[in-house]
C-alpha cells in the first residue's frame, strides 16, 4: 500500500546555537546585575564597586541581547524561502526565467510583472 511519507522537519526553523548562547550570556548578565543588592548587603560589594559593575553589566547585557537579536534576524533572512520557485520567477524584463514566454495561469499576476507571460490562443507570447 502506499503511505504517505512524514513532511520533512525544516533545518532552519528554529534559532542558531550562536543566538542561544549569546542571548543566555545576556540573561546571566540581567541576573548578576539583579544579584548586586544582596552582595552589598551582606558586605562582599563595596557601594561604589557595585554601582561601577552594575554599569557594567547592564552594558554587557544590552550589547549582548542586541548581539542575539541581530543574528537571529541574519539567520532569518539567510535561510527565508523566496516566495515564488526560482524556475517560475518572471522578474521585470518581459521574459520568463527561462528566456521564453510562458503561460500565465490563471490570470495570476495581472497588472504586474508576471502578467506579461500570458496565454494566447494558437501559443504563447509574452510581449509587452
Amino acid at each position: 500500500m502506499n503511505q504517505p511519507t512524514p513532511p520533512v522537519p525544516h533545518v532552519g526553523d528554529g534559532p542558531p546555537a550562536r543566538s542561544k548562547v549569546t542571548g543566555t550570556l545576556a540573561a546571566l548578565a540581567c541576573a548578576a546585575c539583579c544579584a548586586l543588592p544582596p552582595l552589598i548587603t551582606a558586605g562582599v560589594l563595596t557601594a561604589a564597586g557595585a554601582a561601577l559593575l552594575q554599569q557594567t553589566l547592564l552594558a554587557v547585557a544590552a550589547t549582548l541581547t542586541a548581539a542575539a537579536l541581530v543574528m537571529w534576524w541574519l539567520h532569518r533572512r539567510r535561510t527565508a524561502r523566496p516566495a515564488v520557485p526560482a524556475e517560475h520567477d518572471q522578474g521585470c524584463g518581459g521574459r520568463c526565467a527561462s528566456g521564453k514566454s510562458a503561460p500565465n495561469p490563471a490570470g495570476v499576476g495581472r497588472g504586474g510583472c508576471g502578467s506579461r507571460c500570458s496565454p494566447v490562443a494558437g501559443g504563447v507570447t509574452g510581449g509587452r
